[in-house]
């Protein structure tokens, strides 16, 4: 599913105009990137958590040139549904 399919999709559940779902689509991952590049998680309840993990310094290779080089310990954003999104999964 793409973010115009969500717009769609919420807009024929709502019966609000596409424009304006796209705008509350588009400030809502606004607020959430804000957040993480703040280093702050976003909780929602039933939903789950957008939350930064760090991954360690590690040994990578680089095929190329057949060289070793070491990636620098660095943290990437991720999604950890609620227990609630994760029974409805299954």
């Amino acid at each position: 599913m793409t973010k115009a399919d969500v717009v769609l999709q919420i807009s024929h559940k709502t019966g609000i105009d596409k424009q304006t779902v796209a705008a509350c689509v588009d400030a809502f991952i606004d607020t959430v990137s804000d957040s993480l590049v703040a280093k702050e998680p976003v909780y929602m309840r039933g939903f789950g958590s957008f939350i930064l993990k760090t991954r360690k310094e590690k040994l990578g290779r680089n095929i190329t040139r057949n060289t070793s080089l070491i990636i620098p310990e660095h943290q990437i954003a991720a999604f950890k549904p609620s227990k609630k999104l994760a029974v409805r999964i299954k």
